[in-house]
């Protein structure tokens, strides 16, 4: 194979993007100082010492010192130069070495993050043990509330219950096991939720096909028929969980925040309020590590469990079909949360009154008071279109870039390790920096790391569409790939990802809150949600009624998205069965069966006729 031919393979394109994807971002990051139109001079001096003075003398002192008239890129150039000795440079503020710091850092939330992973592997169980017994799954709406429950208010329940209340656990610092139960428990929580979901989603279909009919009737035992259906499912859902991994490390910053846990997360947020250049570019880069090395690790471990069916296009998909609740679920859900809404924008959001300050729920405030007197009530409602409306559009186009960088994944797996590894809170400081604080910077921050885990799910279903054997046959009957496009492999992949983009809607909804808290966001006195869990915070052990009424609206629109999503993709989910994917369960000659038995524990499938359209 000659050099060109080399690089234009498909390895060879996701590295090259992974590599620009990299220089783009540590390029931004840089640049950050004078994104942000402060002195960076002055920025210092404050990080150093409060009390001294922004003389011209002192500032001019620093900006020698830190070589700051030589410009952004001469000190990228330095940086990077430092890199291949193991140097990454020297802190501003501290004047330490950011080696250790980073290291340190990092060795903190990678504990944490097992911590949070063993949590949320405990909640996945839970979640899809029922599915296992029964046979059949659920509209998964309880599951898509708890992945919606905000970490940071999790995490502030959790201090205040265990920590002071009972006094079981510490409730800040990093001192041993005991200090990491807590966040774990913050962070693992809705991370199960969410993969939980997804698990339990992909479920059904599989114990519905023959294999597991025959092996039953074979009296082969529950567990071993349990755990080739995990198998089965678990190819396209291995990047979701990698992309939860690195989230638990680098997207914990709030969580790390309210327990003064010395994170990667953490440290990040801490330079980038403080310029602190070098030790803000030491951090991103080794979250980026992270990612990278964590995304190699899934496509490694997804290639083993799908063995050469994938590489020999013999692989047999099982049907999309979207488990439905009961209509009364979403219809009451949608009553509740419409009510609210509806009854809270006929009140006056912004009127101050103090001394009706933290007051209960009465039937003048029925959702209580909030620190300064304000209708919780109608501060919710207000809210409400900014916060959902602005989730709809961020989850709208996240979901249209996923479905089409699906079909190019060599070109969207480099591109989502390097989004997926960036902290939201990272993300939100550079946007402000260049456009200020706001809605729309909020927006565009989340939209820019929303789409990876939508892609990932496109492309790996892609990826397996198309090494299906029921396209096989497809192709050899003359069909066009305009047809096999838009009448198989689009309705095979659009329907399960838009369900995915729907349960994400609340964790966008959250993202951008999230950065509401850490004032990136809507700024006060707009009732916006992440605004209302932030003000409510500190006084949530006394009036919990101002924290609870936003927190339980975002889990309500979760149980609304995920209870209605089977209802909206219907009709792509039968067309997808019409179009095939049912079908190609049983299509297939003797040796691609075969195939099957070395890719996957599968017993011989006795092939289904069924006409061809």
């Amino acid at each position: 194979m000659s050099a060109v031919a080399r690089l234009f393979t498909p390895g060879s394109r996701a590295a090259l993007t992974r590599l620009g994807c990299l220089a783009v971002v540590l390029t931004t990051v840089g640049l950050l100082p004078w994104l942000s139109g402060r002195d960076p001079a002055l920025t210092v001096l404050r990080a150093r010492s409060a009390e001294q003075e922004g003389t011209p003398e002192a500032l001019a002192a620093i900006r020698r010192d830190l070589g700051l008239d030589a410009g952004p890129l001469s000190l990228l150039g330095d940086w990077l130069s430092g890199l291949p000795r193991g140097d990454f440079g020297t802190s501003w503020v501290s004047g330490t070495d950011v080696l250790p710091s980073v290291v340190s850092g990092l060795q903190v939330s990678l504990a944490l993050m097992g911590a949070a992973l063993g949590v949320a592997v405990l909640v996945t169980c839970a979640l899809v043990a029922p599915v296992l017994v029964r046979g059949r799954g659920s509209a998964g709406a309880f599951a898509a509330m708890l992945a919606a429950l905000p970490e940071f208010l999790l995490a502030t329940v959790a201090l205040l219950a265990f920590g002071v209340w009972l006094g079981w656990l510490p409730t800040s610092g990093w001192q041993g096991p005991q200090y990491m139960v807590l966040p774990a428990l913050a962070l693992g929580i809705p991370a199960g939720g969410l993969l939980g979901r997804l698990v339990a989603d992909a479920l059904p279909a599989v114990l519905d096909e023959r294999w597991v009919e025959l092996w039953r009737g074979a009296g082969v035992s529950r567990a071993r028929v349990s755990a080739a259906a995990l198998r089965r499912v678990l190819p396209p859902l291995v990047p979701q969980f990698a992309m939860v991994t690195v989230g638990l490390t680098g997207g914990a910053v709030a969580v790390e925040t309210v327990f003064a846990v010395p994170g990667i997360g953490r440290t990040a947020l801490g330079a980038a309020k403080s310029q602190d250049l070098p030790l803000l570019q030491g951090s991103v880069l080794a979250l980026l590590a992270l990612g990278l090395v964590t995304g190699a690790a899934a496509a490694v471990v997804r290639r083993r469990l799908l063995g050469p069916a994938l590489r020999d296009a013999g692989l047999t998909l099982p049907a999309a079909r979207p488990v439905r609740a009961h209509p009364a679920v979403p219809a009451a859900l949608a009553v509740v949360l419409l009510t609210c809404v509806g009854w809270g924008l006929l009140r006056d959001p912004y009127t101050v009154d103090t001394t009706a300050r933290l007051r209960a729920p009465s039937w003048a405030n029925p959702l209580g008071t909030d620190g300064l007197g304000r209708d919780v009530l109608a501060r919710l409602g207000h809210g409400a279109a900014s916060t959902v409306g602005t989730a709809v559009a961020v989850c709208l186009v996240s979901l249209l870039l996923a479905l089409a960088l699906g079909f190019l994944p060599s070109l969207s797996a480099g591109a989502s390790d390097i989004a997926n590894a960036l902290p939201p809170v990272i993300v939100g400081i550079l946007v402000a920096a260049a456009a200020g604080p706001g809605t729309g910077g909020a927006a565009l921050a989340v939209a820019l790391i929303s789409w990876p885990p939508l892609a990932a799910h496109a492309a790996a279903l892609v990826q397996e569409v198309r090494a299906s054997t029921f396209l096989l046959a497809q192709r050899a009957i003359g069909a066009s790939p305009s047809w096999i496009l838009t009448r198989h492999v689009l309705p095979s992949v659009a329907a399960p990802v838009t369900r995915h983009a729907l349960l994400r809607l609340p964790g966008i909804a959250l993202a951008l809150a999230s950065l509401g808290f850490l004032g990136l966001g809507a700024q006060p006195p707009a009732p916006e949600w992440g605004l209302l869990l932030d003000e409510s915070r500190a006084y949530v052990e006394r009036a919990p009624w101002a924290a609870l009424a936003p927190a339980v609206a975002l889990a309500l629109l979760a149980g609304l998205a995920v209870s209605s999503a089977s209802y909206a993709q219907g009709g792509a989910g039968s067309g997808g069965t019409r179009s095939g994917r049912s079908g190609s369960a049983g299509a297939g000659s003797a040796p691609t069966a075969r195939v099957i038995r070395r890719a996957l524990p599968l017993p011989a499938l006795r092939p289904r006729k069924e006409p061809v359209r």
